[in-house]
């Protein structure tokens, strides 16, 4: 079955299925640009042309006691990341408001560590409070993991949705992670569910992992009903122990997105890190399945800034 017959399947209301080894087997091995054409198919059918556009900021940087073995900031690793405490809210502020300016749609705080301290949480809640009533911009965080009463208080402040990749498939994650578990992050993410927050949830790719484990991890997602679905191209850092693995090639970045594209059809696909893998900051991925990106004048790991994604999404006829 050639990609653009299952694409007129999910169109028509028809999910792939872990059993449909057929399907995916020819997702994995049939033409790139056939494949890409397919995926912009159901692109366009189910999320239109608008762009979802979102942006962060290191709320707390380095010293994460956590050892997952592609981070620059887990004190396991040896990198020369930034090391510093929750910014202040001027800056926070200054960041989101800058932001909104030009055109981004949602914020987050991203904090280091496996969680936040009582007396960085209740700050958290503060700074979240005042940014809802002094900007529009949609809020998000990135936190860690909480309690179901942290939950609850971060929706109550005025936060909407919430960001905790699963990161890979549930076989392959102790290869990246041992210092918490594969159900650890789901348990999470349905305390953050059970207080009402959509979640954001994605993982990476490149971290050494098959094919197979990339759409075992788009299943997980799939079954946990994930609103935004981030894919991460690992930019190796020196200093982690995955520091020697050679990039993603272009195309095995794109048949990824596209393939996630077709097993949640519904959801938000994102773009983040390793943009800068894919020539012209993704432009080819925008016409391959993806709807959505990480952007923002700080960051490195794309190359890109708020301004050129615009551009570019406006010269492909896209909305934001």
């Amino acid at each position: 079955m050639a990609a653009l017959e299952i694409a007129g399947r999910i169109k028509e209301g028809y999910r792939i299925k872990r059993e449909d080894k057929e399907i995916i087997a020819e997702l994995k091995m049939c033409e790139i640009n056939e494949l890409l054409r397919a995926a912009d198919m159901l692109r366009e059918h189910f999320k239109g042309d608008y762009v979802d556009m979102c942006s962060i900021i290191a709320g707390k940087s380095g010293n994460c006691g956590e050892n997952c073995r592609f981070c620059a900031q887990s004190a396991y690793n040896h990198t020369k990341c930034d090391v510093y405490k929750l910014l202040d809210y001027k800056t926070i502020f200054e960041a989101a408001h800058s932001d909104e300016a030009e055109g981004v749609h949602r914020f987050a705080i991203v904090n280091s560590g496996k969680g936040p301290t009582d007396a960085e949480f209740e700050e958290l809640i503060k700074i979240y409070e005042r940014l809802g009533q002094e900007l529009r911009i949609s809020l998000c965080a990135s936190l860690g993991f909480l309690t179901d009463e942290q939950f609850e208080r971060l929706y109550a402040a005025g936060v909407r949705r919430y960001h905790n990749n699963i990161e890979t498939s549930r076989g392959y994650f102790t290869k990246i992670c041992t210092s918490h578990t594969f159900d650890d992050k789901i348990a999470n993410i349905e305390r953050a569910k059970k207080a009402g927050l959509e979640v954001c949830s994605g993982g990476i790719i490149g971290m050494g992992e098959t094919m197979n484990d990339r759409i075992d991890m788009a299943f997980d997602l799939m079954e946990l009903k994930i609103k935004s679905i981030p894919i991460n191209a690992l930019i190796p850092i020196e200093g982690t122990p995955l520091e020697k693995l050679p990039p993603l090639e272009e195309d095995e970045i794109l048949r990824t997105v596209a393939i996630f594209r077709f097993i949640n059809p519904e959801a938000d696909i994102r773009l983040a890190a390793g943009r800068s893998l894919i020539r012209k900051d993704g432009e080819r991925a925008f016409l391959g399945g993806a709807n959505a990106t990480i952007t923002g004048n700080m960051l490195t790991t794309t190359g890109s800034t708020i301004k050129s994604d615009i551009e570019m999404l406006e010269r492909l006829g896209r909305c934001r």
